[in-house]
């Protein structure tokens, strides 16, 4: 009696590049993710194969390794779910050299997978096929490294005659309908811009004039992105529709309200990744009178030199002694001073302000803050003075060391949960083409899940300016000694020290029990 021999399952896998634009609607695959299917149906069939699932990316470039159905074809293939995967060709897989030698010539003959690209002749079935697949890797790599260049070339040249490519327009203003990468005053927003300048030079500081549009219900420019319809990826969280220091911050140091259009403060690594790094201030691209200012050149300028003094002064004109010094444990916000009824000066978290669920707070009078530093200072000195000039090099240089250890080690965590949020972005767009969640839980979650992205990928950043400033520290050499020797034994300290001696200073909030406020010096030297 004859053996039954069990059909081969075959998995077909289909990607439409994002650069096709043949689509009949948003709802339909497109006629090229069509036609990939019925060839490679005809073909599966011809080979008497039974066809397991069809995977299919729509308008995905073939360098993203983010795609739902391939990763999704990915794990089913780990699983052994099927024998084999066929593609119209190996680019349609992938267009990167590293995932053709990963999976192709890789982990796929591990898994007992085999591969075929129907019309470039890729088969990893026969010997001698590999070279030929990596042949088609290396042109698919440069075929995506022209791509690449050829768009950023166009994004600057627009970058350089002053139009506008981002995505959304600034806050208090809208793109013009009718011209393509020029912008109009959105009148609405544009009063509240207008009277955010005016808040500031009557001398409210930043964070008081969150509070009162926060108390006069004036929706953020993220909650005004979506009232008004647009797809902004921003979270939906407690507290995500408020104003807060930085959107205020940001807008006064904002030159696209006096007409300018200032682009490229960041860009992408590598085409190999959506990831953006900032760049310096002199390769941002800057063109002057691109459209309608909403904020005339007089109240900017007089906004500028209020801003250039870094620190609100005390009525008097007193600036305070640890102003823009001193930042939350918490929420890592910068803490503000005010005076109690006694005349006493205390610092406390300014996002406590904000919203009373914004942070728990942290609170210390500036003079126990002012007594705790001498006592660090002198604790310095005395051990520090005593030791010779070699030991002291090699502490200098140990502690410079091992905070760029806890720095870097601190970037490692953040860009980890930088990836975690990617993750959870891409397992509920697969829930919501899974029908498992409605489109409007999906845009709730993913503006969650992108907040909490941006704000890991704002501390990456900082740690990241914090260890070059440790390796100019480090090649510049050890000047401790002069500057413990000039400001040991004292009583009181000034504005003039405090800037010379501390980096910053971070406090969190007392404890219940012991009643001692954690306090932590990050000194200069």
């Amino acid at each position: 009696m004859s053996k039954l021999v069990k059909k081969q399952r075959v998995a077909i896998y289909c990607r439409l590049s994002e650069e096709d634009k043949d689509k009949k609607s948003k709802a339909d695959d497109s006629e090229s993710i069509q036609n990939q299917k019925i060839m490679l149906e005809k073909y599966a069939l011809e080979q008497g194969w039974e066809i397991y699932e069809i995977y299919s990316d729509d308008n995905y470039s073939g360098a993203n390794r983010n795609r739902p159905a391939f990763n999704k074809m990915l794990k089913d293939a780990e699983n052994h779910k099927f024998d084999i995967v066929i593609c119209k060709d190996q680019s349609r897989f992938s267009r990167e050299l590293e995932m053709v030698e990963k999976y192709i010539n890789g982990i796929f003959s591990e898994w007992g997978i085999r591969f075929i690209g129907v019309l470039d002749n890729v088969d990893t079935a026969i010997e001698d096929n590999r070279v030929m697949r990596q042949v088609h890797g290396v042109m698919n790599e440069y075929y995506l490294n022209r791509i690449s260049v050829s768009v950023r070339g166009v994004l600057v040249n627009k970058r350089k005659h002053g139009q506008h490519i981002g995505s959304f327009a600034a806050y208090g203003y809208k793109k013009d309908p009718n011209k393509k990468g020029h912008l109009i005053i959105d009148e609405e927003a544009a009063q509240v811009v207008r009277k955010v300048f005016n808040l500031f030079l009557e001398g409210y500081g930043k964070t008081k004039i969150a509070r009162m549009l926060n108390e006069r219900g004036i929706p953020n420019p993220t909650e005004y992105k979506r009232i008004h319809g647009l797809r902004y990826k921003q979270p939906q969280k407690k507290n995500s529709t408020l104003w807060k220091y930085f959107s205020i911050s940001d807008m006064l140091h904002n030159e696209v309200y006096i007409g300018n259009m200032v682009q490229g403060k960041y860009g992408s690594v590598s085409y190999k990744t959506k990831k953006n790094k900032p760049r310096p201030k002199d390769e941002w691209y800057r063109v002057e009178g691109t459209h309608e200012a909403i904020i005339d050149r007089e109240t900017w300028d007089r906004v500028q030199a209020l801003l250039a003094q870094k620190s609100k002064p005390f009525k008097g004109g007193e600036i305070g002694l640890f102003a823009k010094k001193v930042r939350c444990m918490n929420c890592d916000y910068t803490m503000a001073s005010n005076k109690q009824s006694d005349g006493r000066r205390y610092l406390m978290c300014s996002n406590r302000h904000v919203h009373k669920d914004a942070c728990i707070g942290a609170f210390i009078s500036v003079n126990k803050l002012e007594q705790t530093v001498i006592e660090e200072l002198n604790k310095l000195s005395k051990v520090y003075l005593n030791k010779d000039e070699l030991e002291q090099k090699v502490d200098f240089a140990n502690d410079l060391h091992k905070k760029k250890d806890i720095l870097e080690k601190e970037i490692v965590t953040y860009e980890k949960k930088v990836e975690e949020c990617n993750e959870a972005i891409r397992e509920i767009y697969l829930d919501k083409v899974k029908k498992v969640i409605t489109e409007q839980d999906y845009l709730h979650f993913s503006r969650d899940f992108s907040k909490e992205k941006e704000k890991y990928e704002k501390w990456v950043a900082d740690r990241e300016k914090e260890i070059q400033a440790i390796e100019e520290k480090i090649k510049d050499g050890d000047n401790r000694r002069q500057l413990i020797e000039q400001y040991t034994n004292l009583e009181h300290l000034d504005r003039i020290i405090v800037e010379t001696l501390i980096d910053y200073i971070r406090v969190g909030k007392k404890d219940p029990i012991t009643k001692e406020v954690p306090i932590e010096i990050h000194w200069n030297f």
